[in-house]
């Protein structure tokens, strides 16, 4: 009979160790699931941006001709609405729009695939500080490739919707009044991923602090153990 209390009382005992190991690995953060997290909540934010900015009218008359004339705007627009032209300017912004729509959307892959292959260093960090640590993180490593890579598909859209093309015939009537003035920005691709790339961030920004903030945000148990908790008061490895 003692010898079965004894065994008895040796089974309770490695079932109470078991638990209490099993709630201390709960209460541990490591630097794998941190990164796999942050990788996660990045590609649920792309793939929120692609979306979002794939509705018609995401890039604004104002935005899109700043950048294709961001010293001489208001002289070009005065212009041309002087002449009579405002129909057929805002006729060529709408497609600007387009082409900016078109790009942004095909742009999602190559942010996911960036961040995929992103190597998240101090990834308990970046969740520790919370904020949009993770989006930063991600601008500052490889937002230039990033751009870079955003550009070819800018320009593609471009030429397909042949922006330079009616950009001339828009501003054939003006160009004695506009001068050199006239001239599309020769870096209109570039200067269009970098809008298209920063609008992106916006939105991935926005995933992150819904991520961070709200539970029913956190779709995957990966988020819900990660993001679920204050990691400032709880043990990390």
């Amino acid at each position: 009979m003692k010898k079965i209390v004894v065994a008895l009382f040796a089974v309770s005992a490695m079932g109470l160790s078991g638990c209490s190991t099993l709630q201390s690995l709960t209460n541990i953060l490591s630097e794998g699931d941190a990164a796999n997290a942050i990788k996660e909540a990045l590609i649920i934010g792309s793939n929120f941006g692609a979306n979002s900015l794939a509705q018609k009218g995401s890039f604004s008359k104002d935005i899109l001709l700043k950048a294709i004339l961001p010293q001489e705007v208001q002289k070009v627009v005065q212009t041309l609405d002087r002449l009579g032209l405002t129909t057929e300017l805002n006729r060529f912004t709408n497609t600007l729009d387009n082409a900016a729509i078109d790009a942004a959307s095909k742009s999602a892959p190559i942010f996911i695939d960036g961040i995929r292959h992103m190597s998240i260093r101090d990834a308990i960090g970046i969740v520790k500080n919370g904020g949009t640590a993770a989006t930063d993180y991600l601008r500052r490593s490889v937002g230039d490739s990033l751009r870079g890579a955003v550009a070819p598909v800018m320009r593609s859209a471009l030429n397909e919707y042949r922006i330079a093309q009616e950009w001339d015939k828009l501003v054939g009537p003006a160009k004695i009044l506009l001068g050199n003035r006239a001239g599309l920005n020769l870096n209109l691709e570039n200067i269009l991923a970098v809008i298209i790339t920063n609008e992106m961030f916006s939105k991935i920004e926005q995933q992150e602090i819904s991520i961070r903030t709200n539970a029913q945000a956190r779709t995957s148990a990966t988020l819900q153990r990660v993001f679920g908790k204050d990691w400032n008061t709880t043990s990390t490895r």
